[in-house]
């Protein structure tokens, strides 16, 4: 099995930049079009994340501004819905520790770091990702209600025999 491709990567490795590094990621028309399909978006007029990848005792931190003009398909009437994000992020990275023991742990701490494999980070990856945790999972227009439709009166498939009987009042 392969996995897809990602629509926006911009590796950075750990061991060429020690001391940290800032980026401003904006990327062009072209991964932004691979954006808009890969989150299932209506448009994505502007993206930009400004990003700052730090050392810490315990390994690094990520942290910046996405900025993004968007619309969403509205999940009733199809129509877009306008969307202009502008949020901060931080959080942090470990890099992955091999250990001898096959015991897996896994904990529902939200404070666990995110694991650096490789010995790099991709920044694009992580600005698409706090550009998809800022979506609505399920836009709907100020408004937009869905209506359920009216269910047949007799839903059996024995109904259209009941029709063809003959009738008792001969």
């Amino acid at each position: 099995m392969t996995l897809p491709a990602l629509p926006y990567s911009e590796p950075v490795r750990l061991h060429q930049v020690p001391g940290g590094v800032k980026r401003m990621l904006e990327p062009d028309a072209a991964t932004r079009a691979r954006i808009v399909k890969a989150l299932d978006l209506a448009s994505l007029d502007a993206f930009s994340a400004e990003m700052e990848l730090a050392p810490t005792p315990a390994g690094w931190r990520l942290s910046g501004r996405m900025r993004a003009s968007l619309a969403q398909t509205c999940g009733i009437t199809l129509e877009p819905l306008p969307l202009e994000i502008d949020a901060p992020f931080a959080l942090t990275l470990a890099e992955a520790v091999e250990e001898d023991s096959e015991e897996i742990i896994i904990t529902l701490d939200d404070e666990s770091p995110d694991l650096i494999e490789n010995g790099q980070i991709d920044l694009g990856q992580y600005a698409v990702e706090q550009l998809a945790l800022r979506l609505d999972p399920f836009p709907r227009k100020p408004g937009a209600e869905f209506v359920q439709p009216p269910e047949p009166a007799e839903i059996s498939p024995f109904a259209v025999l009941k029709q063809l009987r003959p009738s008792d009042e001969g």
